[in-house]
């Protein structure tokens, strides 16, 4: 079984946990949202202010399931822009697995109450994915 890491991408409530939830065989789904939740209460505590520590983190627990060598692993965020992608395709190329980008788009509503206006601006800043994503962030 090849190493494969699924990126899935999309605005907030188009379904990305759900579809990480309905593959088969993933050992691991991590989401920068994990980080603003309780571990024991499991409350969600948003704060904007640590979004850039929580992306931090969240790629920590990527690479940590990477090093393991653990052969499916998700990751499921935004990623509304392309850059925001990168440090993830890098993992894997350091570490051998295969990524699959998968863009989700439906409308499920979102379970954070994320605000419709924060919703439609993620929308509209989405880029479609480039395999030759170069660079770092570029606002």
């Amino acid at each position: 079984m090849r190493k494969t890491l699924f990126i899935i991408r999309g605005a907030s409530g188009s379904g990305k946990s759900t579809l990480a939830d309905e593959i088969d065989n993933i050992l691991q789904v991590w989401e920068a949202d994990m980080y603003f939740t309780d571990a024991i209460t499991q409350e969600y505590n948003f704060i904007p202010e640590l979004l850039p520590m929580a992306h931090k983190w969240c790629q920590n627990q990527i690479r940590k399931c990477m090093e393991r060598g653990d052969k499916r692993i998700a990751v499921a965020n935004t990623f509304t822009r392309n850059w925001e992608m990168k440090p993830y395709l890098d993992m894997c190329e350091e570490f051998g697995y295969t990524p699959f980008v998968i863009r989700c788009e439906n409308n499920f509503g979102n379970v954070h109450d994320v605000p419709e206006d924060i919703v439609m601006k993620q929308r509209k800043r989405f880029e479609d994915f480039d395999p030759n994503i170069q660079g770092e962030r570029n606002a």
